[in-house]
């Protein structure tokens, strides 16, 4: 697929990104460059090859869930800016 001047002026435009002369000619280059290199990927037989979420395989370790003593309201809220109570105190925002 080739891509010119203008369309990357176009999409640096709708990107907001102003671009110097320079800066669009090496653009063009690199664009034409990496979208030449995904028609070659487009001409590859992927048939036998399995869908994949990740390069590598991963396996979750997860341990056993067991209950255990949770933290008590003091130092639950021992960094708190403000409380009332066992409760942070938060300033009303809603009228």
């Amino acid at each position: 697929m080739a891509i010119d001047k203008e369309t990357v002026k176009y999409v640096a435009h709708l990107a907001r990104i102003e671009l110097r002369p320079e800066e669009l000619d090496k653009l063009c280059r690199q664009l034409h460059d990496i979208l030449g290199f995904i028609d070659q990927l487009s001409s590859l037989d992927v048939k036998e090859v399995k869908p994949a979420s990740h390069i590598l395989p991963i396996c979750n370790v997860l341990r056993e869930d067991e209950p255990r003593k949770s933290l008590s309201p003091d130092k639950a809220l021992k960094n708190a800016p403000s409380r009332e109570g066992d409760f942070f105190s938060v300033p009303k925002i809603i009228e």
